[in-house]
């Protein structure tokens, strides 16, 4: 391009720029006028487009925790000790948002930011006033303000006028509005209108009446002279005008006005929301979780209750879960605060021995093995296993009972006979499979103390085998998160989880409703007392020990058991139904001819690895269940005798079961072939 062209282009642009910013003509001054207002609005446009305010304190908020449900369930301070916690607008009362915009900034749904009639009126007021007579502040400026507290200065108000445009250009209505209620001081520590409703009214923003709305809105302009409890007679006056120039504006009706007239003022701040403190703790901001609030809540009255008359190192944990989701309805997880009971602990999740408590797991597994059913006789006298002698909790024995009976009574001596028949090993593998491992101790393997409880468990994984028994044998982990689901699996058949659940299907000792199966558990030493339950909705688990590992003093082995009945009285019913008693086996002599016995191998024999051994029965009832070391030999269930050949050395345990429930036992022993011979040639003196 010449030099020429280059001049009259630069001419061109400056002549259409004089004519833009200096018109000459009829109106000139006024065209001036325009022209130069409009070139204003562009500069703080782009201006204000290019210093966006820092949103930082936006991110300085507390953790909420939500129920299934939706409503509050638990509330924590933000690093900076503020009860401060997102608002967005969708989550207040109607009233609310209509008051709020009414009151401070009518014209907020098209004003860019800031009002300029609003700032005309106020600076002309000034003027003619000498001083300041109204304010000029838009809802998106007093964002901005909260945003950036400062001193109120010149300055800081031109700042705040592009920073509130520069949040207009940036963000929509509703997110400013939502800065707005969640950045809106409410006295002392209190920031934003989720964290003002449950202080000042222990309720959900999304319930907020007239009267409290404005109180909320008036205690934005001034938390320190308006706060209730200092100047009462000041915040009434305050928010009686607010409700009557709302009234004048149309937000809310006469009837209304007068019944927000007659509201007192709040007289004192409500504790925050803090259920399921231990359980919740950890979970990010705005988890919804499975647990029911109102439930939750029913239980931690339950727990604090029986804490009062509990002495002062004692605790508790209670937890309920629904069948139909395995989530966690209510988790009562200790004292929260307390330091004596160790408080900060989540006892759902510490291990301690489960006692009796795993009990029926190991006759339901006896049951889908074969070993017994519940009419079985079995023997409770006092025995040894080696070096292992159980004895019975109050060293009592009832002598020949029912597998049924000696399930209720939670007999030891029985329970450690089947444990030994099942096998340790295979128990804890059944357990571990079904996603409730057994912790041991460092280098053991599990022992027969498992009937017991010899080993250590969490109360979620001891609840998840009761949700599992209730549920026709399918376990599955509990959760706590809304929504999840974990992989199920079997542990016991349908079979024999109804029948372990209409053993413990009985009343409560010391009333409560009924239809409800239930299980007691005392550790040795009377260190964990443990009482669980379950009806055909909700399974639930009460816990009372020391944190420590302490003994818990005296005769306690019972204190779980009312605790958890008053738990299912407040559950939703869907009670067990009763099962038709079996019929158990006589005590008397059964007439000659049905007594089960083991023909053959005889008593004392040996057998011989790789020949084949013909085991025969007399008496009993078929169809009979043969089992060689608890594992069933494939048979015939019309004949008496099946064919068995060793394949290694050393001991089998044999057991035979008939259609009445008598059990014969023998031990055999198989040796080599070479030392059957020998054996033999001693025997005939060759």
């Amino acid at each position: 391009m010449n030099a020429p062209k280059r001049v009259w282009i630069l001419s061109l642009v400056l002549h259409w720029g004089r004519l833009c910013l200096w018109p000459r003509g009829r109106y000139a001054w006024w065209r001036r006028l325009g022209h130069w207002l409009l070139i204003c609005i562009i500069l703080v446009a782009v201006s204000a487009w290019f210093m966006p305010p820092d949103t930082q304190a936006l991110r300085q908020e507390g953790r909420i925790i939500y129920d299934r449900h939706g409503h509050v369930l638990s509330l924590f301070l933000s690093r900076q000790q503020q009860w401060a916690f997102a608002t967005p607008a969708r989550q207040i009362s109607p009233v609310m948002r209509q008051m709020l915009i009414a009151i401070e900034d009518r014209h907020f749904a098209w004003d860019p930011g800031i009002d300029p009639f609003a700032i005309i009126r106020a600076v002309g007021q000034m003027i003619m006033a000498g001083h300041v007579v109204s304010g000029a502040s838009t809802l998106t400026m007093q964002v901005a303000r909260m945003l950036h507290p400062a001193p109120r200065t010149l300055p800081v108000k031109i700042l705040e006028a592009l920073q509130a445009v520069s949040l207009y250009e940036h963000y929509s209505k509703s997110a400013v509005l939502g800065m707005w209620l969640s950045l809106a001081p409410e006295g002392g520590n209190i920031q934003g209108i989720e964290a003002a409703a449950h202080a000042w009214f222990h309720q959900s923003p999304r319930t907020l009446g007239p009267a409290q709305a404005v109180f909320l809105v008036m205690m934005v302009r001034n938390p320190n002279q308006l706060n209730p409890l200092t100047h009462p007679r000041t915040a009434l006056a305050t928010r009686n005008q607010i409700l009557r120039e709302a009234r004048r504006q149309g937000v809310i009706s006469q009837a209304a006005l007068e019944r927000a007239l007659a509201t007192p003022l709040p007289h004192r701040l409500y504790p925050m929301p803090l259920l399921s403190p231990q359980a919740v703790s950890a979970l990010p901001s705005g988890t919804r979780t499975s647990i029911d609030a109102s439930m939750d809540r029913a239980v931690a009255t339950i727990a604090q209750h029986a804490l009062a008359q509990m002495a002062p190192t004692e605790s508790i944990a209670i937890m309920v879960v629904s069948l139909k989701s395995r989530g966690i309805r209510a988790i009562y997880s200790g004292d929260w605060g307390n330091m004596q009971r160790d408080g900060f602990i989540d006892m759902t999740r510490a291990i301690r021995s489960p006692g009796s408590a795993l009990k029926p797991f190991l006759y339901g597994l006896g049951f889908e093995a074969g070993l017994l059913r519940p009419s079985t006789n079995v023997a409770d006298f006092p025995s040894n296993f080696g070096a292992y002698e159980p004895n019975d909790y109050n060293d009592r024995y009832l002598g020949v009972v029912t597998a049924t009976t000696a399930l209720r009574r939670s007999l030891n001596v029985p329970a450690v006979d089947l444990m030994e028949a099942y096998g340790p090993l295979r128990f804890a593998a059944h357990l571990r499979a079904a996603g409730a491992p057994l912790l041991l101790p460092y280098g053991a393997n599990p022992a027969l103390p498992l009937a017991l409880g010899g080993a250590g468990i969490s109360m979620r994984r001891l609840l998840a085998l009761y949700a599992g028994l209730a549920d026709g044998g399918v376990v599955e982990r509990l959760h706590l998160i809304a929504g999840q689901h974990r992989p199920a699996r079997r542990l016991l058949s349908p079979y024999a989880a109804e029948e372990v659940t209409a053993i413990l299907n009985r009343p409560f000792p010391f009333g409560g409703p009924s239809g409800i199966a239930w299980k007691t558990g005392t550790s040795a030493g009377n260190r964990d007392d443990w009482a669980i339950g379950y009806n055909h909705r909700y399974a639930a688990a009460v816990w009372i020990g020391r944190p420590n590992g302490a003994a818990l003093p005296g005769d306690t082995a019972l204190a779980a058991i009312p605790i958890l009945a008053q738990v299912f009285s407040i559950l939703p019913g869907q009670p067990i139904g009763v099962h038709p008693e079996t019929r158990p086996l006589t005590l008397q002599r059964l007439p000659m001819g049905t007594l089960l016995e083991i023909a053959s191998p005889a008593p004392g024999g040996t057998l011989t690895v790789g020949e084949p051994v013909s085991i025969r029965i007399i008496g009993g009832d078929r169809p009979l269940h043969f089992l060689l070391d608890g594992r069933p030999l494939p048979s015939n269930p019309a004949l008496r005798s099946v064919e068995w050949t060793p394949t290694v050395a050393g001991f089998y345990h044999l057991s035979v079961l008939d259609a009445n429930g008598q059990l014969v036992k023998r031990v055999l022993r198989a040796v080599p072939p070479l030392h059957a011979a020998n054996l033999e040639w001693s025997s005939t003196g060759n």
